[in-house]
């Protein structure tokens, strides 16, 4: 079980977030918010809600398209994908709570394309730890965080939606 070894402040950057998107977002016609399960899209919601398009809300799970799923299994908290607006010509914002590897941003980007053909997909990811193994970058990040190997980044979301992030060390 992993332990607890650093908290942040993770309302102050989601609001960080937030001002970024607002602010990338601003002469974009057609945008959408899409949120990759789980805490992507629970960020997503919060996102769609205080930019006042939660018809253009979208979730995806990425679990079916991960190229390491032969070796990791299947998760067992599948959730399923929706996307109830056209994707074709939309400027979509991708949201993601960690951006790590790169192979769930890659993963969703093919979910997405499954939908169709968007104009444009922005990448917002609550806080980036580096360690790319992909090419990818988000174009929206509250906080850069180094980590040692053996620790993970972890969002949680309390009963009255109050987010947490954390540092766990792994090997604990």
């Amino acid at each position: 079980m992993p332990t607890t070894t650093e908290q942040f402040d993770a309302e102050a950057l989601y609001r960080e977030l937030l001002q970024q998107v607002r602010t990338g977002l601003q002469d974009v016609e057609n945008a959408a918010i899409v949120g990759i399960h789980s805490g992507g899209a629970w960020l997503a919601q919060r996102l769609a809600h205080d930019l006042g398009v939660e018809n253009r809300l979208g979730f995806i799970d990425v679990s079916f398209y991960r190229d390491d799923y032969a070796k990791k299994g299947l998760h067992p908290d599948v959730k399923p994908t929706h996307i109830g607006f056209p994707v074709d010509s939309a400027t979509i914002v991708l949201v993601d709570d960690v951006l790590y590897t790169g192979r769930t941003t890659r993963a969703a980007i093919n979910v997405l394309f499954d939908y169709g053909r968007p104009a444009r997909i922005m990448l917002a990811a609550l806080a980036d730890r580096g360690g790319r193994e992909l090419p990818v970058a988000a174009e929206f990040v509250a906080t850069r965080v180094t980590l040692g190997a053996n620790q993970s980044l972890a969002l949680a979301r309390g009963p009255e939606g109050q987010l947490t992030l954390t540092i766990e060390d792994d090997n604990a």
